[in-house]
């Protein structure tokens, strides 16, 4: 990262952290959730006059316009200059939120979810590129959705992220010869997104839900009859589209069969940023609380991961890999932008699903969820839905008691918003972190990527949207 970069990114972070400790020694924030990737819905929910303007809307909007159209129209200028771009749009809404509504909570918990996010994606990011897995067989239709399925069980094990980042390099190069756009958009589809739809270690929204009270196992008992259909489905396309990709030029090489794993100490730092997701005093009581810090141990656990892993990776396997900062980096200053510009309309979105709350049915939530979570960022889209479904039931999703009794109660409204926050995700690439990140690396690769639009005309709306059509009638219809 240059140090321009740094600085640009440090200001930003530092006028978040800043004007939030300023709250703090007034001694009007008492507690700061240690679950840093939530964004506490009963702060959330503001009264009509306490609510930011509609009009601030306008800064995620034009962000949003830029990510899709950059790239395409004006691509050198965008890729000079998106980190000043992101960060002075999100300044925008920073500066909005302290001299007009004097509310610097919000950005302290927005900082808190950055913070947490960046740490857990950069981690991983870092200690899978030093893991070299070589497959030595002929790329066909059949191997590329094993290895699709096997990405998708893996996702509920290490993460979208962990399982999205360890398999890309080995997919792509596997594909060398005959590797087109619709392979690292279905590998987005499945790998990086629906695939983690089982487990509180899968997916941001659902760890949110297990912090909350949701028992550790009930996603899986109440949402693999709709996971394995879609994953099935979805693979069966994929099958169908890849088997007309015959090259008329293919050149007749010899395979060994022989698969080569290399980098086993990054296992192990994978397996330390897993455990450390649930190093949290919401799930254990003892681990102590570095609040008013905005970030806890488990921060700085995947943080010192992604120094030690990066030191003690083998060079060899990092260049074979090919290596580098720019998807994280990329990553990393578009979310910042799009994490503060993103607050007036979660807050927006907070207000109107908590007033209309009784009037919601299963199937609006899993559309209104669903939506949003494939422009926003899908855990707070989660949690807000999710305190709008107990509010119809007169229940508080801050008490773990009342999450877990709406659980077993009505499951029904937990499973459609847990289903759409995770498919969802899959229908841009920015409704999932991975996604920027597995398009980065591709486009590094030599792959021409579809640009925003393309990414969803082409590919997510006449793919997905059908099977996800097919979901809610069947489910919650």
């Amino acid at each position: 990262m240059h140090q321009s970069d740094r600085v640009i990114l440090f200001l930003f972070l530092f006028s978040l952290l800043f004007f939030g400790y300023q709250e703090i020694n007034a001694g009007t924030i008492t507690s700061i959730s240690d679950s840093t990737l939530a964004v506490t819905v009963s702060e959330n929910s503001h009264s009509e006059s306490d609510l930011p303007s509609v009009f601030m809307v306008i800064p995620f909007v034009i962000l949003l316009g830029m990510i899709a159209t950059g790239p395409l129209f004006y691509h050198h200028f965008w890729e000079k200059n998106y980190p000043i771009i992101s960060v002075i749009l999100g300044l925008i809404t920073v500066f909005y939120y302290l001299i007009f509504l004097n509310d610097t909570h919000s950005l302290l918990h927005t900082a808190a979810e950055y913070l947490s996010f960046i740490a857990l994606l950069s981690s991983l990011f870092v200690a899978s590129g030093g893991i070299l897995i070589r497959v030595d067989k002929k790329s066909t239709p059949w191997l590329n959705a094993g290895i699709l399925l096997f990405g998708s069980v893996i996702a509920n094990v290490i993460g979208t992220t962990g399982a999205s980042m360890l398999l890309i390099r080995p997919f792509i190069k596997i594909n060398k010869d005959r590797i087109k756009p619709y392979h690292i958009v279905f590998f987005i589809f499945l790998v990086s997104n629906i695939g983690g739809a089982l487990t509180p270690i899968g997916d941001p929204p659902l760890f949110l839900g297990f912090l909350r009270g949701v028992e550790f196992f009930w996603v899986i008992g109440h949402v693999w009859y709709i996971w394995l259909p879609t994953i099935l489905l979805i693979t069966l396309i994929f099958v169908l589209i890849d088997s007309r990709n015959v090259s008329k030029d293919e050149k007749v090489e010899k395979f060994s069969g022989k698969i080569e794993f290399k980098g086993m100490k990054n296992v192990f730092y994978l397996l330390v940023i897993v455990i450390s997701v649930f190093i949290d005093p919401a799930v254990i009581s003892w681990i102590p609380s570095l609040s008013p810090l905005p970030f806890g141990i488990r921060e700085i656990i995947m943080f010192s991961m992604v120094v030690i892993a990066y030191r003690t990776a083998d060079e060899d396997i990092l260049k074979a890999n090919e290596f580098n900062f720019e998807p994280i980096k990329e990553v990393a200053y578009l979310f910042v932008g799009i994490f503060a510009t993103m607050i007036p309309a979660l807050q927006l979105i907070s207000h109107e699903a908590n007033v209309l709350g009784e009037k919601l049915t299963p199937g609006i939530f899993y559309w209104a969820t669903g939506v949003l979570s494939s422009f926003l960022d899908n855990a707070p889209t989660y949690l807000n839905f999710l305190s709008a479904a107990l509010g119809k039931y007169g229940m508080n999703v801050n008490l773990a008691s009342d999450v877990s009794g709406f659980a077993q109660l009505h499951p029904i409204y937990l499973a459609a918003i847990s289903v759409a926050a995770v498919f969802f995700g899959a229908m841009t690439y920015i409704g999932n972190g991975p996604n920027f990140m597995v398009k980065s690396i591709s486009e590094r690769s030599g792959i021409k990527m579809p640009s925003f639009f393309g990414f969803m005309i082409k590919y997510s709306i006449p793919v997905l949207i059908p099977i996800f059509t097919i979901v809610w009638l069947v489910f919650y219809f």
